[in-house]
Formats: C-alpha cells, sequence, structure tokens
C-alpha cells in the first residue's frame, strides 16, 4: 500500500514524523507522502525515519490557496532547502497566524472562552491549525469530537470558518515547480466545482505548470473517483492518492486505508516519478 497524503505535529497531525512513518511502516505501507499545511519542517525527520525503518518517503507540502471554498495544491518530490520556497514559507506562516486570529475571534463571538495562548499550548510546533482550536473544543466540553467542531463551526462555510490565504492557486503552483516538486490539486470535491468550472480551473492551473490530481481520496465516491480520474486522462493530468491521514484527530480515517477500504495502486507512485523525471 502507499499513501501520498499524511500530516504531522507540524501541521495538524497528532504524530510526530518519526511517529507517522513507524505506523506507516507498521500498517504494511511502501511508500509515504508527508504533505503538512504550508509547511516542511517535519520532512527530514520523515525521510530520515524511513531509511531506518525501510519505508519510501516522499517530501511533500500542502499548499492552501486564496478561494471561496478550499482549493489546496499538494506538492510531491520538493527540494526542502529551496531558498525560494522556505522564504515563502515565512510569509505564509505570518498570514497563518492572522487567520487562527480571526478563526479566535470569531468563535469568542459565538460565545466560546477561548485564547490564542491556550491553542498555542495544544499545538506541538509553531504551525497553528483549525484542529488545534477542535482539540481545545473538546477539552473545554463544547464538543465531544474534533469532527464535530469542524462539522459545526470550523470547516469552510461554518460560523468560525476563515478563508484567508497567502497564495493564490497559481502561486502555489509555481511556487512548487521552483523548488523542482509536482503540483497536484487536492480532493477536488471540496473546491464544490460544478463540472464544467472545474474543468476550466484545472486546464487553467495546467498552462501554469499543474502536473496532476488527487485521483484516489478517502471521502471520494466511487462516482467521483471515476469522474475525476477520467478528468484526468482527458486533460493529460497524472493521479496522485490519498488517505489525508491526521492520526488521533482524524481516528475513522486510517492511513493507507482511508475509511477501510481504500486501496492506492502502486502503479500511480510509479508514474508519478517518471514523469517527475521527464520535467
Amino acid at each position: 500500500m502507499i499513501d501520498l497524503h499524511t500530516h504531522s505535529i507540524y501541521s495538524d497531525g497528532s504524530m510526530t514524523p518519526a511517529e507517522l512513518v513507524a505506523h506507516a511502516k507498521a500498517s504494511g505501507l511502501s511508500a509515504l507522502a508527508l504533505s503538512d499545511h504550508d509547511s516542511l519542517s517535519g520532512v527530514a525527520q520523515a525521510l530520515e525515519e524511513g531509511k531506518k525503518r525501510g519505508i519510501e518517503v516522499i517530501p511533500a507540502i500542502e499548499l492552501s490557496a486564496e478561494s471561496d471554498t478550499e482549493t489546496h495544491i499538494l506538492g510531491y518530490f520538493i527540494d526542502i532547502e529551496n531558498e525560494l520556497l522556505l522564504e515563502k514559507l515565512k510569509y505564509v506562516r505570518q498570514v497563518r497566524i492572522e487567520r487562527e486570529e480571526e478563526i479566535c475571534e470569531k468563535l469568542r463571538q459565538l460565545g466560546f472562552d477561548v485564547t490564542m495562548h491556550e491553542v498555542e499550548e495544544l499545538a506541538e510546533t509553531d504551525v497553528l491549525c483549525r484542529a488545534h482550536f477542535a482539540k481545545l473544543m473538546v477539552k473545554k466540553g463544547y464538543v465531544e469530537s474534533v469532527k464535530e467542531a469542524f462539522d459545526k463551526y470550523l470547516a469552510n462555510g461554518r460560523p468560525a470558518y476563515s478563508g484567508r490565504q497567502a497564495l493564490t492557486d497559481e502561486e502555489c503552483v509555481e511556487l512548487i515547480n521552483q523548488a523542482g516538486g509536482m503540483a497536484f490539486v487536492a480532493h477536488l470535491h471540496l473546491t464544490r466545482k460544478p463540472y464544467d468550472e472545474l474543468k476550466s480551473f484545472l486546464i487553467r492551473l495546467k498552462a501554469k505548470g499543474l502536473c496532476g490530481i488527487e485521483g484516489y481520496y478517502t471521502e471520494y465516491t466511487p462516482e467521483m473517483q471515476n469522474q475525476y480520474q477520467q478528468l484526468a486522462d482527458e486533460l493529460g493530468l497524472i493521479i496522485s492518492g490519498g488517505t489525508d491521514f491526521h492520526g488521533a484527530f482524524k481516528p475513522h480515517i486510517s492511513i493507507g486505508r482511508g475509511l477501510g477500504n481504500m486501496e492506492i495502486p502502486d502503479s500511480v507512485l510509479k508514474n508519478m516519478k517518471i514523469k517527475h523525471k521527464e520535467i
């Protein structure tokens, strides 16, 4: 099995990069990508642990783009020492802090007694995410689970959501390419674009260097998966696949298996490697 969409404590996952790699190995995976939100801080540790455990680790990142809904761009085979990318990520993290402050204020206006200091204490790194607010809300008894916090308050379209982002979708693609990587649009269904609009969106990004889309994903229905994979084929894009594993923050998602029945073929990663050599 492979899983090309996972998160560690360096964004909104519950495991350290080393723990994540060890868990992947113990779960029977042959390869995984650590794709933390707007951060490469855990990749070096994951790569080192992968060598120790005998499991392939793909250096990756998940960048958030400006959007009326949610647009995330996955970057694979990233040069984690690329100076341009690292410098840009400093700005991205500053905007992320501003976004979390906005979320905190919205929650307080809704009547929840939460502070940025409390959220920072729960986070194990300096990268704050919505999951940390969700965890705090569980701790204080406002909700019973992280999922409930997202469903009621923190997800796109809910009252405490903030869509503030640092980069446009085209900037995300170009930045990934400049760092030697390959750009893929993640979880297409969350863009909430009608089919024709989604197709035009992908055509526009392909002109800027987009390599592919996430063709396998935990929340896709069989119909979505077939439609997206056919669309990729039609547009000359390749596919990636992953579960969006977050550990204890989303305990219903298993690494490599998603909701329990997911199977991402090894050929997905093989095709990505072939394409990466070509570019």
